[in-house]
């Protein structure tokens, strides 16, 4: 599993669907790149100028919506998972 230090967010992709509104079927170069998933593990907070840790404001299991472009994508056991700062998280879906 991976551990991730400071204000980082490891996320597990949600892919999108496979076929259009209209029933067509999408070829993988058509599908767009995931900007939700599954919030897997999060780090202990960023270390504040005082010396403690800020909060975090998302925990494991939460489903989230990330900056399109970022993080970094990783491959652990043969699944992919996304690196993120904590800031590059736009919003927890309900």
């Amino acid at each position: 599993m991976i551990k991730p230090l400071g204000d980082k967010v490891v996320v597990e992709p949600v892919e999108e669907e496979e076929k259009s509104p209209g029933g067509i079927i999408l070829p993988d170069t058509a599908k767009k790149k995931p900007q939700e998933g599954i919030v897997i593990a999060v780090g202990p907070g960023k270390v504040l100028d005082d010396g403690s840790r800020g909060e975090m404001a998302v925990k494991p299991g939460d489903r989230v919506i990330y900056a399109k472009y970022g993080g970094t994508e990783v491959t652990v056991d043969g699944k992919e998972y996304v690196i993120l700062d904590q800031d590059s998280i736009y919003a927890i879906r309900e």
